[in-house]
């Protein structure tokens, strides 16, 4: 297990990896050397025991309060687009991971925190949770890919008036604009994210995989989109967990997957 200052990463028995990300005193704020702990720890997401990823922030306050606007101090137009590119690039592995990666978003979830939990496939909010991108603030835009993802999630509409105010929305508002999946008290938070990753994990591995893949080809123009998702389908074909679904369905038993 790698060793870690600004997270921790904790898979169990059942093979969630939890990472944590573990700032509390900074509200988990996004520091350079934090981004690139969490690009180690995913790598841990791709051992064969490993079938899913929560992530989540230390403490009640914060999932991620955005970055570390201490390292912004003197920040050149270069040093700028270093950092966002890495930031890009950390939060896009995310996104390709072939398998199920939760957001348990446990309180302010601002900027870059935003934008770590729109990298994850499925995001679950605790009733005190907040979103928001306040970057306009400081004179700049979101940079790890908020201007992007945000209006996919969204909507156009929603995504500009919360870019260009920086104001922040409720757990509820983001569950009904789309934003979030699931909006529970904060004592069934873990739980939850948890149980969404054991329950994708328990399909067949490479369907699911595939699956995350087509959703990656969801803005292409439809006829690609559908060229990309007609291959993909093919793939699975292909697979023995097809015919071991297919004949369990048949017979009407648990199917028992490989992930081959």
């Amino acid at each position: 297990m790698a060793d870690f200052q600004t997270l921790r990463a904790e898979p169990d028995a059942d093979g969630v990896l939890t990472i944590t990300l573990d700032r509390p005193d900074a509200l988990n704020a996004l520091s350079q050397q934090l981004v690139a702990e969490l690009s180690k720890a995913l790598r841990l997401a791709r051992q064969p025991d490993v079938k899913g990823v929560v992530i989540t922030g230390a403490g009640e306050k914060a999932f991620a309060a955005g970055a570390d606007i201490s390292e912004f101090a003197g920040m050149e137009p270069l040093d700028a687009h270093r950092f966002a590119a890495r930031g890009q690039a950390v939060f896009n592995s995310i996104e390709g991971l072939p398998k199920p990666v939760v957001a348990a978003v446990n309180g302010f979830a601002l900027g870059g925190g935003c934008e770590l939990a729109m990298a994850c496939h499925l995001r679950v909010a605790s009733e005190a949770a907040q979103f928001g991108q306040p970057e306009v603030q400081l004179g700049l835009i979101a940079g790890f890919g908020g201007t992007q993802r945000l209006p996919r999630l969204v909507g156009h509409g929603v995504a500009a008036e919360m870019l260009l105010t920086g104001a922040r929305i409720s757990a509820q508002r983001a569950y009904e604009v789309g934003l979030v999946n699931r909006v529970v008290p904060a004592e069934e938070l873990q739980a939850t994210a948890r149980e969404l990753v054991l329950t994708i994990a328990s399909k067949a591995p490479v369907a699911v995989a595939m699956t995350l893949q087509a959703l990656r080809a969801a803005d292409l123009p439809l006829p690609q989109g559908l060229q990309q998702e007609a291959a993909l389908f093919a793939q699975c074909a292909a697979t023995e967990d097809f015919a071991e679904g297919v004949m369990a369905f048949l017979n009407r038993e648990t199917p028992d997957f490989q992930g081959r």
